[in-house]
C-alpha cells in the first residue's frame, strides 16, 4: 500500500471516530438516565449534544 492510500484510509475515518464517540456518550448518558442517574447522565449528554455532534458534523 502506497503512503496516499494510507493516509486516504485514516483521513476518511477520522470522521466516523468522532460519530462513532459521540454516539458512545450519548448512549452512555441516556443509560445513566434510565438507571436513575442525573449527574453524570446530564454532563455525558451536555458533553455528547454541544461538543462531540458539532465537532463530528465540522469535520
Amino acid at each position: 500500500m502506497t503512503k496516499t492510500a494510507e493516509v486516504g484510509v485514516s483521513a476518511a475515518s477520522k470522521p466516523l471516530l468522532w460519530w462513532g464517540l459521540a454516539a458512545a456518550t450519548l448512549l452512555l448518558g441516556y443509560a445513566d438516565l434510565w438507571r436513575g442517574g442525573t449527574t453524570i447522565s446530564a454532563f455525558l449528554l451536555v458533553i455528547g449534544y454541544c461538543v462531540l455532534v458539532p465537532i463530528a458534523i465540522l469535520k
